[in-house]
């Protein structure tokens, strides 16, 4: 596949669409098929697509209430892999999930229907747009959810991919007529690199995925082009609170703007514990007052997201209080610090988090709401995950009273 790489972009650039018509000519018109639309990620583009105008088929293993979302849009939505499903579309789009024997994908080789993957589809659409591109080990997801709402306060009608749903939303995609793209970028399996960012932000680097990069320095070096696909005239937000982010920074090929809860341009002073269960503080910009943030949702590492929310919020466009008032009414992602309901008087949340530093910072952010006694029931992520980290996942707990360990998924 040859490479994507936009041309320079600006805060200022309006909105294209030629990558619709771009897409009509590539499917002669047909439908785009999602193989497995009921994942979070093929959902969120099925239904931009859908709310672009562009035809959509989809399929997935079980019924649930995003697919009936789809359908409501108009897609045309089946439950289970069946070859049929996938012929006569123009395009096919595959997750890396599903495997190479899915029917639908032996079909549309069958026919000689373009094959892609999400990432590549992706690479597309960014391409178009001034892609606001949110990386890093931690905090993609609600850092993003951040962005988009600040944008969205400030009338800039973005475009938006995150990878969770945004109660806000009440889904994790939307199509916007403003020149903004909002994506989550997901280092696995480096589909981070068919992105075409104008902004990026990179919240931490630690070793994960490690089945795929094998090293620390693998993935270092995957950021490393990641961050050299910026154009010129783009913008780095990075976290300085972390090394080897700061390293990794350090090679940028544009402005870079950092920020941290202890050093960097974008700095958060003054923080205190609020009545909302989450933290105010105020947003300092190379030393002089920005905004008086007031956050809901708890931890200081979500200081950390809002801080980053903030920065590449300025650089598209937002003002002081457009960041306020998105910020102050933000409620989080779901599955992130959810809280699913109450039953004696005991709290129960839920939350994605399955890396160790992840289950320190969410620990963390349950023991500021309080010093009731604090449960933890956690089911490792793969085999590979588990023994990689072992020694750092046993170190994770100790804010906990009690962990409890499910099988590992």
């Amino acid at each position: 596949m040859s490479d994507p790489r936009p041309g320079p972009a600006s805060p200022t650039q309006s909105a294209g669409d030629s990558w619709l018509d771009f897409l009509r000519e590539r499917t002669g018109g047909r439908r785009v098929h999602f193989v497995g639309v009921g994942g979070v990620g093929q959902n969120a583009l099925a239904r931009i697509l859908l709310e672009a105008g562009i035809s959509v088929s989809g399929s997935d293993l079980h019924a649930s209430e995003t697919l009936d979302d789809l359908a409501r849009l108009g897609g045309e939505i089946h439950v289970g892999h069946a070859a049929a499903n996938a012929s006569g579309a123009g395009l096919v789009v595959v997750s890396t999930a599903v495997p190479a024997s899915n029917p639908e994908i032996e079909q549309a080789r069958a026919e000689g229907i373009p094959i892609v993957k999400r990432a590549e589809m992706m690479g597309m659409l960014t391409r178009e747009r001034v892609a606001v591109c949110v990386a890093g080990t931690h905090g993609k997801t609600t850092t993003s959810a951040m962005v988009t709402m600040i944008l969205l306060r400030a009338g800039l009608d973005p475009t938006v991919m995150v990878g969770g749903t945004v109660p806000a939303l009440g889904t994790g995609g939307r199509f916007g007529r403003g020149p903004h793209f909002v994506t989550e970028t997901d280092e696995f399996d480096a589909s981070f690199l068919r992105f075409n960012p104008a902004a990026a932000i990179i919240t931490s680097i630690e070793r994960d995925h490690l089945d795929f990069y094998g090293t620390l320095e693998a993935i270092m070096a995957a950021f490393r082009t990641f961050v050299g696909r910026l154009p010129e005239n783009g913008m780095l937000v990075a976290c300085a609170d972390d090394p080897i982010v700061a390293q990794i920074a350090a090679d940028a090929p544009c402005p870079v703007r950092s920020y941290g809860l202890s050093a960097g341009d974008w700095r958060a002073s003054d923080i205190r514990p609020n009545d909302l269960g989450g933290n105010d503080f105020t947003v300092m910009l190379a030393g002089v007052a920005f905004a008086r943030v007031r956050l809901a949702v708890p931890g200081r590492h979500n200081v950390a997201n809002a801080l980053a929310a903030v920065a590449v919020a300025e650089w598209c466009g937002a003002s002081p209080s457009d960041c306020v008032d998105a910020l102050r009414d933000f409620e989080g992602v779901r599955r992130r610090f959810e809280l699913k309901g109450e039953v004696a008087g005991v709290s129960v949340y839920d939350d994605y988090g399955h890396h160790p530093t992840e289950i320190r910072a969410t620990l963390a952010a349950a023991r500021e709401r309080g010093p009731k006694r604090l449960i933890c029931l956690f089911q490792p992520h793969t085999v590979h995950r588990t023994r990689s980290l072992f020694d750092e996942f046993a170190a994770a707990f100790g804010d906990a009273d009690v962990a409890l360990l499910a099988d590992i998924y």
